[in-house]
């Protein structure tokens, strides 16, 4: 199949959170697959357009927003594994230090704009670089329109006479939902397709309702959070969601475990892996050091990399502190992300800062050093899609402790002190003594050597790789595919 992925975020060139990883990862397992699969992003200020080579190709484009023209360039390069790799490059709309706004956590006041642009500049880039998908993979609401404009505006463009759209959920907190009044002249919506109810959100203009009613297939990132938003997760979705649940795909995400492997990994201070791992007892040592903690081989070193959200459980883990830090108990958090975490968190750290260590800039060495000298890895999240730094932290024997939802539901088992089975410690009811009473049960479990090392062994047997994935995401383009043509010989017949 030719497969085209359409999202805002990409690795390695742009990361804000785990929607990079999918989009940078999956096309190449798909490729070994020997499908034909291409990726279209913005080109934003902050992507280094010497470092990975990008390329102007020759044409000049445009498209309307609004009244407005505006102009587009096509940048590209290959992406490891020989994916090409295309960039939308306009100065107006991206051309900013941020990706979705400024670093004080407020998106960029036209954020709309700037995503109605993208998603029509992402289908006219398609036509002029001639390649025709059969499908288009679409990633949350800064594409929600690309499903909608093909059977809309767009209906009777022969160009995608055969692509099917698949439309990805991988946080339905954040919908894009805005004024309809002005955003759908903006967007070029006929007042009619707004009324016919698959654009309109209570009185306002809603893009991942725009993805949700206009794409053939729709899929999110774990089997338990596909479930979870056709209910009161679905934050307000469910309804749309429910009225199409027979095209909902629950399919969970994987990690490359070439670049996640302490076997090899070049970022950490010893090497390590499933059958010898003593040598983690090094890379603990030094992450002590880094952070300034006592050198103690006894202490229950807890790390975190995860984005500041009081989505990820930040307010459980910093009224947790206090107590957890009264026992020999060791804190490494590195995030970015929410100005209030940031300051809490930097507080805590001013008042533990024997037991608690945190670093507010990005740092990847740093995370791959977390992740390899940390004994457990906290992630309470309240709701997490899918959640990629457990199943990271398993390949390198860190346990994780998390909350009992979405992805984390999916690949944490809670530890069993009768037949040793398990591979993390979880909790199941969203509360701070819940939390503490799993990581102090974790705390006592640690003590124990030969607990601790089955509960080792049985995180470093887990496996969460593409390979188990990318079948099912095959599978669900077939369906697309079949669904479409199928539609195209009705349509030829009457």
């Amino acid at each position: 199949m030719n497969i085209l992925m359409v999202a805002a975020e990409c690795v390695p060139f742009i990361k804000t959170g785990g929607l990079a990883d999918v989009v940078g990862t999956l096309p190449k397992y798909l490729k070994q697959q020997g499908h034909d699969v291409r990726i279209i992003i913005p080109k934003y200020r902050l992507i280094d357009g010497a470092k990975y080579n990008l390329q102007a190709l020759p044409y000049k484009l445009s498209v309307f927003v609004g009244k407005e023209q505006e102009n587009f360039r096509i940048k590209t390069c290959m992406l490891d594994g020989n994916i090409p790799v295309y960039f939308i490059e306009n100065l107006r709309y991206f051309n900013r230090l941020g990706v979705y706004g400024d670093d004080s956590g407020v998106g960029y006041g036209d954020n709309r704009e700037r995503f109605i642009f993208f998603s029509k500049a992402a289908i006219e880039a398609t036509k002029a670089l001639m390649f025709r998908p059969d499908i288009i993979h679409c990633h949350d609401w800064h594409t929600g329109l690309i499903p909608a404009y093909l059977k809309t505006t767009n209906l009777n463009d022969g160009f995608f006479w055969n692509t099917s759209t698949v439309y990805t959920i991988h946080n339905i907190a954040f919908q894009g939902s805005y004024d309809a009044a002005s955003t759908v002249p903006l967007a070029g919506f006929s007042w009619e397709d707004y009324k016919s109810d698959k654009l309109e959100f209570y009185n306002t203009f809603n893009y991942m309702k725009a993805g949700l009613a206009y794409t053939d297939i729709i899929s999110t990132v774990s089997p338990t959070y596909a479930k979870e938003i056709q209910g009161p997760a679905g934050k307000g979705m469910e309804v749309v969601l429910q009225t199409r649940k027979n095209d909902v795909y629950g399919i969970l995400n994987g990690i490359d475990y070439s670049y996640w492997n302490p076997k090899d990994d070049k970022n950490i201070v010893a090497n390590f892996s499933a059958d010898n791992y003593e040598n983690k007892k090094l890379c603990k040592k030094y992450l002590q050091e880094k952070c300034g903690f006592k050198q103690d081989e006894n202490a229950f070193m807890l790390g975190c990399v995860s984005r500041f959200d009081m989505q990820k459980g930040f307010d459980l883990i910093m009224d947790a502190i206090g107590k957890l830090t009264q026992f020999n108990i060791q804190i490494v958090i590195l995030g970015s992300g929410d100005r209030y975490i940031k300051d809490g968190m930097l507080y805590l750290q001013s008042l533990y800062k024997d037991k608690v260590s945190v670093c507010t800039d990005y740092n990847e060495p740093l995370s791959h050093q977390i992740y390899a000298g940390a004994d457990a890895f906290l992630m309470p999240s309240k709701f997490e899609p899918c959640g990629l730094s457990q199943i990271i932290a398993l390949a390198y024997g860190t346990i994780p402790i998390v909350n009992k939802t979405g992805g984390l539901a999916d690949t944490i088992n809670d530890f069993s002190t009768y037949n040793t089975k398990g591979n993390g410690f979880v909790f199941d009811f969203y509360k701070g003594e819940k939390f503490i009473d799993c990581v102090l049960r974790a705390y006592d479990i640690y003590k124990n050597q030969f607990l601790w090392n089955e509960v080792m062994k049985n995180a470093f047997a887990s496996e969460y790789s593409w390979k188990n994935s990318v079948q099912e995401y095959e599978n669900m383009y077939n369906v697309a595919v079949n669904r479409k043509t199928a539609y195209n010989i009705y349509q030829k017949n009457i």
